[in-house]
């Protein structure tokens, strides 16, 4: 047996204050917006840095996909809302203090599941280019889950169980007014609403199903207040949502705690779990993200481990692997991550382990999904003994 030995960086993180005030945002017609990112869409709730806020959400389309709702009437829904996302987005929740070139540290302190999750894949006959396979498949499916949020796992059918991780498909602050997106409706102003379908430099469908309870993700502010939204809850994902979707479902809660970081710079967002750190990097061509994602990496391990570029551009060549992914919904957007692993006790450097001692991590991730066509992303993953695909 070979010992691995994997470098892992700390990542500095403010403590909050003295916890703050609790907030509380429940998904109401008003509070819940379905498919757009509007930035002129006044806020729900305005908290302080460090306050925490549970917030509801919604199933797909506001909630009008429920158990037993057929296939055709996914398919009307779908084309009810054109150019927009499926996804009902609660918010936006504005923070005090956070200001363009600021960073929002987002602290995601629970998830509790609501009772219902789906799995569809829309008929290829209709929707040729949206799934992996789409052309394989003429027929739509769905498949509809019972959730119990004091479960670990959904079944399938008997004899297949399916761990439950609950993770936000979308966590955004407000849209980046140079965010290359088409606007609705092909408004030209920066600030017209965009789609939910893409992730971009302000999170948003980034379907990371490594964000689940204990994760801290970095995102640079746009716009005044930060204007936090989520929604496209999760219970389930693989690497890659091959035919479309996940285990959509809702949150009677995910508790947030937003931290306005005036100390950090941040062009993309970085994001920081139990077991890894990782970087990301969203465009139309494929290595164009993967150098995002790299380049991103460099700069994290020389701005908060002291590395120089050399040392930190040799450190991401020596133990990057490389698993498969998609592409993001919407237009042809690859995403690129890369996975710094980092040791429970803070410690930098992992120490040497037997592969088949390796604590394991169920299942594998991708920041991007063939929701218009197939492709390979390349998402380097800088691991410990762990195998992504």
């Amino acid at each position: 047996m070979r010992p691995i030995l994997i470098a892992g960086v700390a990542l500095a993180s403010f403590a909050a204050s003295a916890a703050g005030k609790h907030h509380v945002l429940k998904a109401t017609p008003e509070s819940v917006q379905w498919g757009w990112l509007d930035p002129s869409e006044p806020p729900k709730l305005t908290i302080d840095s460090g306050d925490t806020v549970s917030i509801e959400t919604l199933l797909h389309a506001r909630d009008q996909i429920q158990k037993g709702v057929s296939m055709e009437k996914i398919v009307e829904l779908r084309k009810a809302n054109p150019g927009g996302g499926p996804h009902s987005i609660t918010g936006p929740i504005a923070v005090n203090g956070a200001e363009p070139g600021d960073v929002l540290e987002i602290r995601i302190l629970k998830i509790v599941p609501k009772k219902t999750g789906f799995n569809f894949n829309l008929p290829g006959k209709e929707f040729p280019t949206i799934g992996a396979l789409a052309k394989d498949y003429p027929e739509g499916y769905v498949k509809y889950f019972d959730i119990d949020p004091k479960a670990k796992t959904m079944r399938f059918k008997p004899g297949i169980e399916i761990p439950l991780r609950p993770f936000p498909g979308t966590l955004a602050v407000g849209i980046d007014p140079d965010d290359p997106s088409p606007r609705k409706g092909g408004a030209k102003e920066p600030l017209a609403p965009v789609s939910t379908l893409r992730p971009w430099k302000n999170g948003s469908n980034m379907d990371i199903n490594e964000m689940t309870e204990g994760t801290t993700i970095f995102i640079p502010v746009f716009l005044k207040g930060g204007l936090i939204w989520t929604g496209d809850s999760h219970c389930a994902q693989g690497n890659g949502e091959v035919n479309l979707t996940a285990v959509e479902c809702s949150f009677q809660e995910i508790r947030l705690q937003p931290i306005v970081r005036k100390d950090l710079k941040l062009t993309w967002p970085r994001i920081e779990t139990k077991t890894h750190f990782i970087q990301v990097g969203f465009d139309e061509d494929l290595m164009k993200a993967f150098t995002i994602a790299l380049n991103e990496t460099v700069d994290f391990l020389t701005t908060s481990k002291g590395l120089d570029r050399y040392e930190a551009y040799s450190l991401a060549s020596i133990a990057p692997h490389q698993p498969g992914g998609g592409r993001a919904q919407g237009r042809p957007l690859h995403g690129a991550e890369v996975h710094l692993h980092r040791r429970k006790d803070g410690d930098p450097v992992a120490p040497a382990r037997p592969l088949d001692e390796a604590e394991p991590i169920p299942g594998s991730v991708s920041s991007t999904c063939p929701h218009e066509a197939p492709t390979s992303a390349y998402r380097p993953s800088v691991t410990y003994a762990r195998g992504c695909g």
